[in-house]
């Protein structure tokens, strides 16, 4: 693609980034016209360092796209096929009838392996590898939801990135750079498979607390779903090759339909296909994605009419996808408009980021009552149930969530658990066992260590 990249800083409002903070980087392209780029606020604290044309963020599942890609280029190239259960690839996956394109349009009913270290003993700073969230994939026996329901799972993105390797006999990164980075021009781009890694231009992710700034990284490794770096010019090249594959076809089908179709997604009225959400609506025809990666976020959208629009961050209280959505509701983002006035206003219609306070969780001081140690057999480790002036509680991690009572349900943050219908009355007598639902993990069985 032949366009003129222009960068600017954005006009600073009293509601954009300020002086000394993280910041937001928002690129803008259109089919045939000259591409422009804005951004605010400091890649490094530490350093004083600003965002630039050059700054690499972590850019979250806005890479499931890349890796849905190669995956329908390896069966283009006859060395996979989309309809193939994945048991027959990965032998120690054993989930059966889950197949590759189930995988790749969150239909596997596959739980979330991140969701699922909450309860396995790790903690925020432990170091744990794509190997050990595999281990928790391998654990699965059975769907979590009814065949052809909707479930989104990182998960499965990683299981896509094993399937690769034995299609390809290369990891992943080496596939990507092969077929897509280099043939684009995508110097920046890098799966990271090692936390040690250094990438280049790296922007640093901050989250604002009440005494100034806390890093967000963990020592984490993801390879496929979430490690991906990039800086918005060649994440923009990505998305000028998805528009030239879309083109010959726009009129009829959205990306890569040809080859795995498009079905009901988590979020009506948009439907998912081959790693990417889509608005089907007449006169709205778009395709994105959008990425929350520790204290990182990034937002891709590419209409059939060929316009591009990034938006990355690395402010954990300024979400880069409502950065995008304030933009495309701004009447003056396809005129050619200054982009660091739209970025401005963009930024200046959002709440203002929320400082965090640093919690313990519930009151660990008071008295608890044990009830039992609880296993699962789908979840290493254990987790415990205790009570305390007439409420619930649930230790995992070493930590505790207080359970809010709600029929015959208990609640707390991102998860409810329910009883066993047989000692869920109301004087709560020490439960045989409960069923965990986590947000993106559902259907965990627990039952109750013998003492």
């Amino acid at each position: 693609m032949n366009s003129t990249d222009t960068s600017v800083p954005a006009t600073e409002t009293a509601l954009a980034v300020r002086l000394g903070e993280p910041g937001v980087v928002l690129r803008v392209g259109q089919a045939g016209h000259p591409t422009a780029q804005a951004h605010t606020g400091l890649a490094s604290l530490e350093l004083a360092a600003p965002i630039g044309e050059n700054t690499a963020f972590n850019i979250g599942s806005v890479a499931k796209q890349i890796t849905a890609y190669l995956c329908i280029r390896a069966a283009r190239d006859r060395l996979l096929t989309l309809d193939r259960p994945v048991g027959d690839i990965l032998p120690r996956f054993d989930i059966p009838d889950v197949t590759v394109g189930d995988l790749m349009q969150h239909r596997g009913g596959i739980r979330d392996a991140e969701s699922l270290l909450s309860l396995a003993g790790f903690r925020e700073l432990d170091h744990y590898t794509a190997g050990d969230l595999l281990q928790l994939a391998y654990r699965q026996r059975h769907r979590a939801v009814e065949p052809g329901h909707f479930l989104y799972s990182n998960t499965g993105y990683l299981l896509l990135a094993e399937v690769l390797t034995h299609a390809y006999g290369a990891g992943l990164h080496e596939i990507a750079d092969r077929y897509v980075f280099t043939p684009l021009g995508m110097t920046s781009a890098r799966f990271k498979a090692d936390p040690r890694e250094v990438i280049p231009g790296a922007a640093a992710s901050y989250q604002a607390v009440a005494s100034g700034w806390q890093h967000q990284q963990r020592p984490v490794t993801l390879p496929g779903p979430g490690s991906l770096w990039c800086t918005a010019a060649d994440l923009d090249r990505w998305l000028a090759h998805l528009w030239h594959e879309w083109r010959p076809s726009v009129d009829n089908v959205l990306p890569f339909d040809q080859h795995l179709g498009y079905q009901p997604s988590d979020h009506a009225p948009f439907t998912y296909g081959a790693g990417l959400y889509a608005d089907p609506r007449l006169g709205r025809t778009a395709v994105f994605h959008y990425g929350h990666e520790q204290g990182f976020s990034a937002a891709a959208h590419l209409t059939n009419s060929g316009l591009r629009v990034i938006c990355l961050s690395n402010h954990a209280g300024i979400a880069a996808d409502h950065v995008l959505a304030a933009a495309l509701a701004d009447p003056t983002h396809e005129s050619g408009a200054d982009l660091g006035e739209l970025l401005s206003r963009a930024l200046g219609s959002l709440p203002a980021p929320q400082t965090t306070t640093s919690t313990g969780g519930a009151d660990t001081k008071t008295a608890h009552t044990s009830l039992g140690t609880y296993v699962g057999d789908e979840v290493p480790g254990t987790v415990r149930l205790t009570r305390s002036a007439g409420s619930l509680y649930l230790w995992r991690r070493g930590t505790l969530d207080r359970l809010t009572c709600t029929g015959s349900t208990y609640v707390a943050d991102g998860y409810t658990l329910t009883l066993d219908t047989s000692s869920a009355d109301e004087d709560l007598p020490v439960p045989n066992g409960f069923v965990l639902d986590l947000d993106r993990a559902p259907g965990l069985h627990y039952r109750r260590r013998p003492d």
